[in-house]
């Protein structure tokens, strides 16, 4: 960087000027006096304020950048010993600063990490908040922090995901809301973020932190599928319905289709009679084929 120069009424406001203008710290800069002040005749005429020439140190920003970026890592690391150590366990900590510089990535390992993770991960939230609100005391901007022991994080995402595709089933099954257990902010957005493309239920959040839930229901004014037909299961309707009358009698089903399908249930046994008249009538029309040839 090139040099320049700054005035005071002493090298000290010089000095200062530079700093505040630069954005910078005394141990960043080099500078030369190039001329003291003067108070002139009397200290009232004439006086001449003293002028520096300044000149930041190369790479001395990045350099700083760094270091505040490793110290961070460690502070999390030092805070966690102290807190792992009063609790009796043994652990293996790992913090790494993601590429994106706004993220510390903290895995923790050794014996009963279950005791860590806690009820639905309670003790592991608390634990991150904590290294959160330490980390960020120390830094300029604010530091995303992800604490994970075991896969945890991995593992619960998939168990809610699950969750969410059933209880979107039951919801599109019932047309009636279904309400969650309360979960934390984190946890709540995996459901939302799962649902958001289903194309029949909507969710949202209702109550209080830390009693707040999610809550799925179906979509105003969205049009299901007839559960008779199938529902969503894809299957297609059983078409002409004095044929399903033809066969609604267990009696007269087993006497045309045989006693070996009494254990049959009412949904596959239509299935299955209208696969065999489907059968028989291909079967007919290859016959009349052959006739005509």
């Amino acid at each position: 960087m090139e040099s320049k120069e700054f005035t005071g009424k002493n090298v000290e406001e010089a000095l200062e000027n530079a700093l505040k203008e630069l954005n910078v710290s005394i141990d960043q800069i080099n500078y030369e006096v190039i001329e003291k002040e003067s108070g002139g005749f009397l200290g009232l005429l004439g006086g001449k304020p003293a002028k520096i020439v300044v000149t930041v140190k190369e790479n001395e920003t990045e350099t700083v950048t760094v270091k505040e970026e490793k110290d961070l890592c460690q502070v999390a690391i030092t805070f966690l010993n102290e807190v792992l150590n009063a609790m009796g366990l043994e652990t293996e900590i790992k913090a790494e600063l993601t590429e994106s510089k706004d993220e510390i990535d903290i895995e923790l390992s050794g014996n009963d990490m279950g005791v860590l993770i806690g009820k639905r991960g309670a003790t592991l939230d608390s634990l991150q908040y904590l290294v959160s609100l330490v980390v960020n005391k120390e830094s300029e901007s604010y530091i995303k922090i992800k604490l994970d022991t075991e896969n945890y994080r991995s593992r619960r995402k998939e168990t809610l995901e699950n969750l969410a595709k059933n209880i979107a089933s039951k919801v599109k099954k019932t047309r009636r809301n279904v309400s969650l257990e309360p979960m934390n902010p984190y946890e709540r957005r995996i459901i939302h973020s799962y649902l958001q493309s289903d194309a029949y239920v909507e969710t949202h959040s209702e109550g209080e932190e830390p009693f707040r839930k999610v809550v799925v229901s179906l979509k105003k004014g969205v049009q299901l599928p007839d559960r008779r037909q199938g529902g969503f299961k894809g299957r297609k309707p059983y078409g002409n319905n004095n044929r399903n009358k033809k066969i609604s009698s267990s009696r007269e089903f087993h006497k045309k289709y045989g006693a070996d399908t009494k254990d049959y249930s009412t949904d596959y046994k239509k299935d299955y009679a209208e696969y065999l008249e489907s059968k028989a009538a291909a079967k007919a029309a290859a016959e009349k084929k052959e006739e005509n040839i």
